[in-house]
């Protein structure tokens, strides 16, 4: 299986934690597959982004956490978005599905990236494919999905935080402090607005300035568990880098517990947060 869980099986509360991008578990196979050296696969890494959740699996919550590589396969991504250019022996039936993501290289097969126009020696063969999406991809999706509905059930909702970083981003006009966090809810269409601004005050209240949905509104995983009219919300947090690594942005820096503490802030307080019957309301 490419993830590990932490926390109770049956949720003690209504937050479940997604850490999609972070797993460093290369297969040697894999790394003779590849053109690229492996410090080149790890960029597309959200580079230790675990770690922020460490203090959060301490304090009993619930936690996905993949250990399949982006490279190997990216859990933010819908099983048919795949380029077909990096299948051999797919069936001619096969159903692919296209995004402006996969046009730039980064399907469910991350194809290339900056600094890198093939990442690939060869396509991948359809059956390992396969076997990639049906013992990686639809366990950590079908594991969510058990999860969400069990704290909805429990609690009366459910609310998944989809953990991502990113590069610094610029600021947006001079004079401006550029975000430090994104919170991204498919604009409303993943989660309660209500609840992606206590996040955002949390934040604030920390001295961090969070943008919502741009340039992150959030990507398949959060638009597939999101379903705020059935009481299932979904927000991805998107982190600088820059708060947590050290200079070079590749291990982790001064800023790390600081950082776990804002996350644990904000997951504490979302879970402290009642159900309320116009959350789908506020969603629309």
């Amino acid at each position: 299986m490419g993830f590990d869980q932490f926390g109770p099986v049956n949720p003690d509360r209504p937050i479940i934690l997604s850490v999609p991008h972070a797993g460093r578990d290369y297969p040697p196979e894999l790394l003779a597959q590849a053109r690229v050296r492996r410090q080149q696969l790890q960029r597309l890494e959200d580079r230790w982004a675990d770690l922020l959740i460490h203090p959060l699996i301490a304090r009993g919550f619930t936690v996905v956490l993949a250990r399949a590589p982006r490279a190997l396969i990216d859990l933010n991504r819908h099983e048919r978005e795949i380029d077909p250019a990096m299948l051999v022996g797919a069936p001619r039936d096969a159903a692919f599905q296209s995004s402006v993501k996969l046009r730039g290289g980064l399907g469910l097969f991350p194809r290339r990236m900056v600094g890198a126009h093939e990442l690939w020696h060869r396509p991948v063969a359809w059956s390992e494919a396969q076997r990639r999406i049906e013992t990686i991809h639809r366990p950590y999706h079908a594991e969510l999905t058990r999860l969400m509905r069990a704290a909805r059930d429990a609690f009366g909702h459910a609310i998944l935080i989809d953990l991502h970083s990113m590069p610094p981003l610029p600021p947006p006009a001079a004079g401006q402090e550029a975000p430090k966090i994104v919170l991204g809810d498919r604009f409303g269409r993943s989660a309660s607005t209500r609840l992606m601004t206590l996040a955002a005050d949390v934040a604030a209240g920390h001295g961090i300035v969070a943008a919502q949905n741009h340039p992150y509104a959030g990507d398949h995983l959060i638009e597939r568990h999101g379903r705020p009219e059935s009481g299932l919300h979904a927000i991805q947090i998107e982190v600088d880098r820059s708060l947590y690594l050290d200079d070079v942005l590749d291990q982790p820096g001064p800023g790390l517990a600081r950082i776990q503490g804002i996350i644990m802030a904000i997951a504490q307080a979302l879970a402290n947060e009642l159900p309320r019957a116009d959350y789908a309301l506020a969603a629309e």
